[in-house]
């Protein structure tokens, strides 16, 4: 799967942006027709220590699945938001296979 990624306010290093990648691909085992994703890695400025946020969209045949997550680090954020994004592509399978 083709996936985009942009950090906002820093530079991620390639093992961040792997591990992503890995995680994500993953997802196709749920369901193998996602076209691409696309990533976005931000710091917050709030305080505390889930600082760091993932938004991951994966865009799939007459839809767009979402998912934003925050976390303590951005691997942990990803995994979070690779979850939630696994259950919306088992939904939507689901959903298509029903009709």
């Amino acid at each position: 799967m083709k996936v985009q990624m942009q950090s906002v306010h820093f530079t991620a290093d390639q093992k961040l942006l792997d591990f992503i990648q890995k995680r994500l691909d993953k997802l196709e085992t749920f369901y193998d027709r996602v076209t691409e994703g696309e990533v976005i890695m931000r710091l917050n400025n709030k305080d505390g220590v889930d600082n760091k946020t993932v938004e991951v969209k994966l865009f799939v045949p007459g839809t767009t699945l979402f998912s934003q997550e925050d976390a303590g680090t951005f691997e942990a954020a990803a995994d979070a938001a690779a979850e939630q994004l696994k259950k919306q592509l088992i939904r939507h399978k689901e959903k298509q296979t029903a009709h």
